[in-house]
């Protein structure tokens, strides 16, 4: 499979086989600061607003990789039902949960966040995308971009994301390692070695660019 632009994976995610319920989940996974939320707000814009779930929503100080089962009550059942999901979000300024989030069960729904394609969510994940970003340059951007008052949570954030990735890794187990560029779509894919594209996008040649 040749290398697909952004718009020509956007295109190819409606096509892919209904994986929880009637809806196409589809991971956006990388290290923090790899740029995943913008990877997904692009994907969601080229597919008409798709729902994009944030990891970072459901998770928490105290457990920041722990959000698996609130993510399968809140979201993942009514979705696998055909129902929309009404998840909570937590504020990490006030250290609670504040409001809520639906997420209609749409034709295809964003799951962005560290850890997204992780082996308990596999089996209902249509897609794997893995963002090419090694961890030391995302956390250099995730420094900068934050400033540096959160540099001490970046330290621990980052011993949690190294324990979590050696225990559950997502790399070898991605269908398309995403790389960006410096041209106008801004991201390349391309299949992952093991993944499951040449079978999970079987119309890829159709739109190669």
């Amino acid at each position: 499979m040749d290398e697909l632009t952004l718009p020509a994976l956007a295109g190819l995610l409606p096509a892919l086989a209904p994986s929880c319920g009637p809806v196409r989940l589809v991971a956006v996974d990388g290290h923090a600061g790899s740029g995943k939320t913008t990877l997904a707000a692009r994907l969601a814009a080229a597919l008409d607003g798709a729902p994009v779930v944030h990891t970072d929503d459901l998770a928490t100080h105290e457990q920041p990789f722990g959000w698996t089962r609130r993510l399968s009550g809140q979201v993942l059942d009514p979705l696998r039902a055909g129902r929309a999901a009404r998840h909570e979000v937590y504020d990490w300024t006030a250290h609670a949960f504040r409001g809520e989030r639906e997420i209609p069960a749409a034709p295809v729904v964003l799951l962005e966040g560290v850890g997204a394609g992780r082996a308990e969510l596999r089996p209902l994940l249509a897609l794997v995308l893995w963002l090419e970003v090694g961890p030391a340059t995302a956390r250099e951007r995730g420094l900068r971009r934050d400033g540096p008052l959160l540099a001490p949570f970046w330290t621990g954030w980052s011993r949690a994301e190294d324990a979590h990735f050696a225990a559950d890794p997502t790399r070898p187990f991605a269908d398309l390692l995403v790389r960006q560029t410096d041209d106008a779509d801004g991201y390349r894919a391309a299949a992952a070695p093991g993944g499951r594209a040449a079978r999970a996008l079987p119309a890829a040649g159709d739109h190669r660019e």
